[in-house]
């Protein structure tokens, strides 16, 4: 019988998180960035501080289930609505169009309201 699988454990330090309760609720933790995968958005990558000093990156869809609003089926990316976000890792403001994209910045949100 194996043992479950931890979460993620940080590379920097070797603290384990169990689970991604665990990770979201350690004060430690602030997410910094975003890289987008137009293909795939779920593939996209978080960027992740820990207080010692590593870098986590976690895909998307690790957290996707975190927002249960609208998710837009077209991509606004380089329209005169898109205020190209995306395009920038560290910034992780809402975006106000009404892209495929939007629905990972929504996440963006939720785990910056996390402790």
């Amino acid at each position: 019988m194996s043992a479950k699988a931890s979460f993620k454990v940080c590379p920097a330090c070797g603290l384990e998180w169990k689970s991604r309760d665990d990770f979201l609720d350690d004060e430690g933790i602030v997410v910094v960035g975003y890289q987008v995968h137009f293909d795939n958005l779920r593939a996209g990558i978080f960027l992740f501080n820990h207080s010692c000093k590593g870098t986590l990156a976690i895909e998307v869809g690790e957290f996707e289930d975190l927002y249960d609003g609208p998710v837009f089926t077209e991509k606004a990316t380089g329209s005169d609505d898109c205020p190209g976000y995306c395009l920038h890792k560290d910034m992780l403001d809402p975006c106000p169009a009404r892209c495929e994209c939007a629905f990972v910045r929504q996440v963006i949100r939720i785990l910056r309201k996390s402790p």
